[in-house]
């Protein structure tokens, strides 16, 4: 598959979905907001990873995997660099976020995880 989403990552996503809610009032039903993850150029090792909440839906060349009614989009130039990558959501004390780990495309990755050098 193209990408594998842990369960913590399933739940970050509905709990920032209710969030949404809340705040929209009516807002968009449950099922509009995904997560999208892109692959930029930039960060401390040549890309790095941007996490966002999407409620635009899918665009062309827009590529989406779903687990639990939860949704991932990612484009097509950033899923070459996920192919086969875990997308996860780690608590610590210091900071919250979602991650990409198990990552087969990238050969090193710097110490905040949010960067890599392709292989």
């Amino acid at each position: 598959g193209l990408l594998r989403i842990t369960d913590a990552c399933v739940e970050r996503v509905r709990a920032l979905r209710r969030e949404k809610e809340a705040d929209d009032g009516e807002g968009a039903p449950e099922g509009e907001t995904s997560l999208r993850i892109r692959v930029d150029s930039g960060g401390c090792s040549g890309f790095q990873y941007s996490f966002e909440l999407d409620s635009g839906g899918l665009q062309e060349g827009d590529l989406a995997v779903s687990k639990d009614g939860v949704q991932v989009i990612v484009d097509d130039v950033s899923a070459q660099f996920l192919k086969g990558a875990t997308v996860d959501y780690t608590e610590e004390l210091i900071k919250s976020s979602f991650e990409i780990t198990a990552n087969p495309n990238a050969e090193s990755s710097c110490g905040c995880g949010n960067s890599f050098v392709p292989t």
